[in-house]
Formats: C-alpha cells, structure tokens, sequence
C-alpha cells in the first residue's frame, strides 16, 4: 500500500506542476504556440480514448463486469464533466475587464478548474488502487490532456484581466485540488469496498466527453489539408502510446 500512495502522490504532483505550462509559453509567437498546441491536442485525444478502451473498459470487465453499475458510471462521468465545463461558461459581465475589475469568468474558472483537478486526483488514485500500470497509463493520459487544458485556463484567467504572474499562481493553486482528492481516495478506498468499481468506468466517462467534446472540436476547425493529416497521425500515435503500455505489461 505504501507504494501505492508513493506512486500516486508522486503522479498528482506532477500532475499540478502541469499547471505552470504557461511559463515556457510566454515567449513564444502566438501563431507557433496554436499550431503546437494543435497537434498536440491531437496526442491527448487520441491518449485519452486509447486509455479508456484500451485500459479502462478490459480492467473493469474483467474485475466486476460491465453491468448496470459500470455504464451507470460511465454516463455519470459524461454528465458530471459536461456540468464542470457548463459552469465555466455560464457567467457573463459586460463591465470592461481590468486588474481592478476581474472578469467573473475568473472565479468561475477557478471553482470548475479547482473541481476537475479534484476529480483528477481522484481518478488517478482510483486507478493506482486497481493496478500499478494502470495508475501509470491514466496518469500519462491525464498529463497529456492538463498541458493544453492548462495552457487554456491561464488563457481564460489573462482574458478576465488578471496579470500573467497572477494568472499562474491561480492555475497552480486550483492544480493543487488534485492533491487532496488523491488523499481522500486512497483514505477512504481502504474502507470502502468496490469504490474502483465506480471510479474507473467513472473516469471512462470524463475522458470520453473531455476527447468527444471539447478536443475533436478544436480539431475540426482545421481546415488545411495536410495539418489536419498531421492531426489525425498525432491522434493514432496517442493511442499507440496507450497500445505501447499495454504490450509492456
């Protein structure tokens, strides 16, 4: 169990860190960074359902089956991280944005920001629970998709008015959430027989509505030719690393 709680400590930790992306991307052109971060994108989603129906789903049909209980958590994940980003784009406020006068979009940001990292932690406790190479798969996965989500948040916190350096304290501190939800998972996983049972299939469900939803739309806004083939290999070599896991088991 020690190691257990070494790996996934050492995993969320790394995790949060993916919060200071924006620093390596301060010098950087714009037109560099978006098509980077393109293609990258294109790496996550392709990382995110290749450890859903590579890693995930085999796991939880053969430790419980996939019965009522595991699709139920699947739909609950989808629902749960729809409702997370829903809340980050509810709030409008049509006075200028300033440092004096952060947009609400901000604090909004930070709560759902805050919740997803928790959720995070969460996920990646669960899985180091069940496997000590699935808790490395979903942790991999789960970096993949921070590093342009993150480059997003601190985008979203410069928009409301924040200043750069202010903007990344608050993208490390709402990071940090994953932390603690990885504490309260492997707290409590010990008491609570079958929590995994709800937590991977759980997790399936976010990673399918986080590629379904919001990274195959940035996606398709690509309209070049050959980037958006460069775009679909990025995709097929995201799941062969998630392939290249599972053939080193």
């Amino acid at each position: 169990m020690f190691s257990v709680w070494l790996y996934t400590l050492a995993s969320v930790a790394i995790v949060s860190l993916i919060a200071l992306v924006g620093i390596f991307f301060l010098a950087i052109r714009d037109e560099t960074l978006k098509k980077v971060t393109l293609y990258l994108v294109g790496f996550s989603t392709g990382a995110l359902f290749g450890d859903t129906f590579i890693h995930i789903f085999p796991e939880v049909a053969e430790k419980t089956g996939f019965g009522l209980l595991a699709s139920s958590s699947v739909l609950l994940g989808i629902i749960t991280f729809y409702v997370l980003e829903m809340c980050v784009h509810w709030q409008h406020c049509h006075i200028p944005t300033s440092e004096a006068h952060p947009h609400p979009v901000a604090y909004t940001n930070l709560i759902g920001d805050s919740l997803h990292n928790f959720i995070d932690g969460m996920i990646i406790a669960g899985s180091f629970l069940v496997d000590v190479r699935l808790g490395f798969a979903t942790t991999i996965a789960v970096i993949l998709h921070e590093i342009p989500t993150e480059m997003g948040h601190f985008s979203i916190f410069v928009y409301a008015g924040f200043t750069k350096k202010k903007a990344l304290v608050f993208n490390f501190i709402s990071a940090l959430t994953s932390i603690l939800g990885a504490v309260i998972t492997l707290s409590i996983g010990r008491y609570i027989e079958g929590i995994t049972s709800f937590l991977l299939p759980f997790t399936a469900g976010g990673f399918i509505y986080l590629a379904g939803s919001d990274l195959i739309p940035e996606l398709h806004k690509e309209c070049d030719r050959k980037r958006s083939l460069i775009q679909l290999f990025s995709i097929l070599a995201g799941i062969g690393l998630m392939m290249a896991l599972l053939a080193s088991d």
